[in-house]
């Protein structure tokens, strides 16, 4: 208490001290004449903030780069990615970026950099005095103007953390006092080198090179004074004057750049003229950025990091940011397995089904396996299939360049359908089967696992969030949801008949079932359980469109355009998986809706969180007293319904519903599963909707699909990942299953409706193109192995284009 009366004491002596001399001051000054008085006034309010600037500038000088950090690489850290668990997923180590010398840059670019971001700066040591005025006067006057010169921005470009990110004084005197030290260190021909080396350009492009390759598809070396220009013009808002996203105001703010070159005598009227009005061209070609790690999640995460960070000023390749994300590093290892083993084995019998007419007919995929082997792929569809194969063809890059190469079509035809290593690759490509798989916890729609395709490095078409396709009977559980939020009850008895049904348009369509009808009464809850067409199609009639597609989009479906007609109902609406996955996730969470969350938060190098994302918010879809109810339905798909090898095959006992589904010609196979903690789902098909499954046993994603998901959860439940003895609110954990053969199938008709009264489509013209010509070999080809064809992009899928006829090889009490 003593010390603190002491220093109180002393305290008021000093401010007595400087009041005593304040008041001197006062005196003084108001004993001088008026002019003098004033005088001393404007001197004073001058000197004494740039002594308290000076003052700044001497404290903050230590707290600045030094010469030894310029004179060596300041040590980069690359940005990770890593899983919920901890594990590294992915980096950016492989930035875009490619360091060039001075003299490997256009002199165009040089000439427009000065002239437009620093006309003196041959002359400055560091800080363009005058500009720097001229900023303040500009931005006091309510016209913002920076006045950074390009040392200062390389200031910026190299060290953004020691000298800051926020738009202040403190931040622009450390970028100051920076370009000085620079300047010191290094010559003016260095400054530029390391300015256009590390300048960005959005898109994760660093450096002039990339930029050239990126938006111009040109090196550094050879751009011209138009390209020159416009990257210049980008500076000065990469975002703003992206020529790619706003071409109108690039273009303005090139001839900006433009009317500087003639300002400062780098170009004449005329030629300024002249260039002015040039159109834009871009040539926008984004770099490759994956790395060797990378797989669908880690791509569709890096893709939207690289937009984050371009919006929050972060340099993904040096910042050393931590990306943490929900993904489960075991439940992705699991995933990928049961991709793998269950793509390979389905792969196997795509390809012996479509060998030879027979077409095989097996429901052991260990049949088709032993005859893999001395069978050619796809060889009865090659063969069988001239048109659609022609149709291939002129779908290709390669066709098309050979028209406009001045080709007719019958010799470019000719010409490709010879070409042994172009028709092996085009085989490979088409008859390649894919499946996507997505896993997310129900509780916080954190996605869990996440497989875009076999092959990520084969295949990056991502068929868990690009790929849009018909989900078939996956569809059903909306439309029964829709009733019972309309207060229907699961025992609703229906009639199981084919009913005519009159669309908006005066269409009449017949629904039916590959099991035929019964004409007995049905209940709703089984007319879900065994996927009937025909009573599915009179709820809708009963619900509406309106209502389902409201909750369609509630649950979930909230990107891909729904189409209002009866068949929607029947799944022929097309929708991502993800999208699917969510929505059963939704009524697995008692009916609350939540968006799907991949990143959690992001952590600077030092641990510090730069960015959070937050547990959504969740919306209520539907009551939870109906969620339930269509849960305990959807129970029934997997105890007596479609989904029955998820008990006698994979043995998972535990509280489990889902539902399967096929679409028309079996080019889509669906199967998504509901557990309390986990829901997931898988997709199955070629990329090309016109090549399918053959037989209708194995075109059932009751039969494809599901081995996918059944595999999975075998696995996660094995490892501890998922609870086995888990159950949904108010239900019950079944009975064990004995493990025996397959129980026995029921039938899952496609989703399109046949349409009565309409004459059917004549058939097409035969082209002259599709006859082969005298004397002209088949397109057999080499044997053509699919898990070896390398491509370095997929062809184009008309999504549009009717599937080939499919042959049924299956005995009847084998299809779905």
């Amino acid at each position: 208490m003593g010390e603190e009366r002491n220093l109180a004491g002393r305290l008021k002596q000093g401010l007595r001290a400087a009041g005593g001399q304040l008041g001197r001051g006062r005196a003084y000054l108001m004993a001088q004449p008026l002019y003098k008085r004033i005088g001393l006034t404007l001197l004073w309010c001058i000197a004494a903030p740039l002594a308290v600037l000076l003052v700044w500038v001497l404290i903050l000088i230590p707290f600045t780069p030094g010469v030894a950090d310029l004179k060596q690489a300041r040590a980069a850290k690359a940005s990770i990615l890593v899983s919920a668990d901890g594990k590294e997923l992915a980096s950016f180590e492989e930035g875009l970026q490619e360091r060039v010398t001075l003299a490997q840059i256009s002199p165009h670019m040089i000439a427009a950099l000065i002239a437009t971001e620093d006309h003196r700066f041959k002359d400055h040591h560091g800080i363009d005095y005058k500009r720097t005025l001229a900023s303040v006067v500009y931005t006091l006057g309510g016209d913002p103007q920076g006045g950074s010169t390009i040392t200062q921005q390389l200031a910026r470009n190299m060290f953004p953390e020691e000298i800051g990110r926020s738009r202040n004084l403190n931040r622009k005197l450390k970028e100051m006092i920076t370009a000085v030290k620079i300047e010191s260190a290094y010559n003016k021909d260095e400054i530029l080198e390391a300015y256009l080396n590390t300048v960005p350009f959005l898109y994760n492009t660093f450096g002039i090179e990339m930029a050239a390759r990126t938006y111009f598809d040109t090196t550094a070396a050879k751009l011209d004074i138009l390209e020159s220009a416009t990257l210049v013009g980008m500076l000065k808002g990469t975002n703003y004057y992206n020529p790619v996203s706003n071409p109108q105001r690039s273009v303005q703010r090139r001839n900006v750049v433009l009317a500087q070159m003639r300002k400062h005598g780098m170009l004449d009227e005329k030629r300024y003229e002249s260039l002015r009005t040039m159109p834009l061209r871009v040539s926008f070609s984004r770099q490759a950025e994956r790395s060797p790690t990378d797989t669908h999640f880690t791509a569709y995460v890096r893709k939207w990091l690289i937009e984050w960070a371009d919006k929050n000023d972060y340099n993904v390749q040096r910042d050393g940011l931590v990306v943490h994300t929900t993904l489960d590093y075991a439940l992705q290892e699991a995933a990928m397995k049961a991709v793998e083993r269950q793509g390979n084995a389905l792969q196997i019998i795509a390809d012996v089904e479509w060998s030879q007419p027979g077409g095989g007919g097996s429901g052991s995929a260990g049949a088709y396996a032993g005859m893999h082997g001395s069978i050619t792929p796809f060889e009865y569809f090659w063969r069988s299939k001239g048109t659609l194969v022609n149709a291939f063809i002129r779908e290709t890059p390669e066709y098309k360049k050979a028209i406009e190469s001045g080709d007719t079509g019958p010799v470019a035809l000719k010409r490709l359908k010879s070409d042994r290593a172009f028709i092996a690759r085009l085989r490979a490509t088409k008859t390649r089967l894919e499946t996507g798989f997505v896993a997310m916890d129900p509780d916080s729609g954190h996605i869990k696992a996440w497989i875009g395709s076999r092959d990520f490095h084969k295949e990056q078409y991502d068929h868990v969030v690009q790929a849009a396709r018909q989900p078939g009977s996956t569809f059903k559980p909306i439309v029964y949801g829709a009733a019972l939020e309309k207060g229907f009850a699961p025992n609703r008895p229906y009639r199981d008949a084919v009913m005519n049904i009159k669309a908006g348009d005066g269409t009449i369509w017949r629904p039916t079932d590959m099991s035929g009808s019964s004409g007995n009464q049905m209940t709703m809850h089984d007319g879900l359980v065994f996927s009937k067409n025909t009573i599915t199609a009179q709820v809708m009639q009963d619900v509406g469109l309106p209502g389902i597609i409201k909750l369609a989009r509630d649950l979930g479906i909230r990107e891909s355009k729904l189409e209002k007609v009866p068949s929607l109902a029947l799944g022929t609406s097309p929708v991502t998986l993800l999208e699917m996955v969510n929505a059963y996730s939704s009524i697995a969470a008692q009916g609350q809706y939540r968006k799907p969350v991949f990143v959690t938060k992001i952590t600077d190098r030092a641990g510090k969180v730069v960015a959070h994302f937050g547990e959504p918010v969740s919306e209520q879809a539907m009551t939870a007293e109906n969620a339930a109810s269509l849960i305990d339905m959807m129970r029934g798909v997997i105890n007596r319904g479609t989904g029955t090898a998820i008990r006698y095959r994979f043995g998972i006992n535990g509280d489990v519903a889902g539902k399967t589904g096929t679409t028309q010609k079996n080019a889509d196979g669906w199967f998504i599963m509901m557990h309390p903690k986990l829901v997931a789902g898988a997709w199955v098909g070629f990329n090309d909707n016109r090549v399918t499954m053959r037989s209708n046993y194995w075109g059932q994603g009751g039969h494809n699909a599901i081995l996918v998901v059944g595999d999975f959860f075998k696995a996660a439940i094995a490892d501890g990942k998922v609870d086995a003895a888990a159950v949904f609110a108010g239900g019950r954990r079944p009975a064990p299953v004995v493990q025996e053969e397959d129980p026995g199938d029921i039938s899952e008709e496609a989703g399109e409706m046949q349409q009565e009264g309409v004459a059917p489509p004549p058939p097409p013209a035969t082209d002259p193109d599709d006859m082969e010509e005298e004397g002209e070999e088949p397109m057999t080809g080499d044997r053509a192995d699919p898990s070896s064809a390398q491509l370095p992009l997929p062809l184009p899928m008309p999504p549009s284009a009717p599937p080939p006829e499919s042959d049924s090889g299956a005995p009847p009490s084998q299809r779905e």
